[in-house]
């Protein structure tokens, strides 16, 4: 005959069962983050291509877009950054490449890496890399300058959306922050 548990080790057990179930949950919190926001475009996250798990590529509307590309580099990174060109005209669905220059002032190796943002936040759901730079370290030599391409598309199931359907301009920025290198190049102080 089973003995049930008295109300001590029931609490017990329940305590026990709840701090494993919330440190798994902390565990799982920033890649269901991740996911929630590569799913909804939620803070401005963009898509990003799969072009295995394209069924085809997305169709090109008579619908066009402005781009606007904004560069960024943090006080503590001796670079330079800024977009070849500032600005550009998509046909929704279509393809393009906007090109970012990155170079160093510095006497010494500097590592980077770039962080993105999409604005306005509904339309980041519906702008999709194919290719690029972000999250990626750069390293550069001193005066060394780099042409960083981005490889892009805006889905065109944005037309469809009533929250983003009105968008005229997309605005894809980015900033360059320092990291601490491989090999000795030199963190910017």
């Amino acid at each position: 005959m089973i003995q049930s548990l008295s109300p001590k080790a029931k609490t017990a057990s329940f305590s026990a069962g709840l701090a494993l179930a919330m440190t798994g949950l902390g565990f799982a919190a920033v890649p269901l983050y991740d996911l929630f926001c590569r799913v909804t475009g939620f803070g401005g996250t963009t898509q990003r291509y799969d072009a295995v798990a394209a069924a085809a590529d997305p169709e090109i509307l008579n619908q066009t877009i402005s781009v606007r590309f904004d560069a960024n580099v943090s006080p503590e990174l001796p670079w330079k950054f800024y977009p070849e060109h500032p600005r550009d005209t998509v046909s929704v669905g279509a393809r393009d490449m906007a090109i970012f220059i990155a170079e160093n002032n510095s006497a010494e190796p500097v590592v980077g890496t770039a962080s993105f943002n999409v604005t306005p936040t509904q339309a980041g759901k519906y702008f999709t890399k194919i290719q690029c730079f972000c999250f990626t370290e750069q390293r550069l030599e001193p005066g060394q300058q780099m042409r960083m391409p981005v490889l892009f598309f805006v889905d065109p199931a944005i037309v469809d959306d009533p929250d983003a359907r009105d968008v005229q301009e997309i605005t894809l920025s980015y900033t360059f922050h320092p990291v601490d290198a491989v090999d000795g190049g030199k963190k910017a102080s």
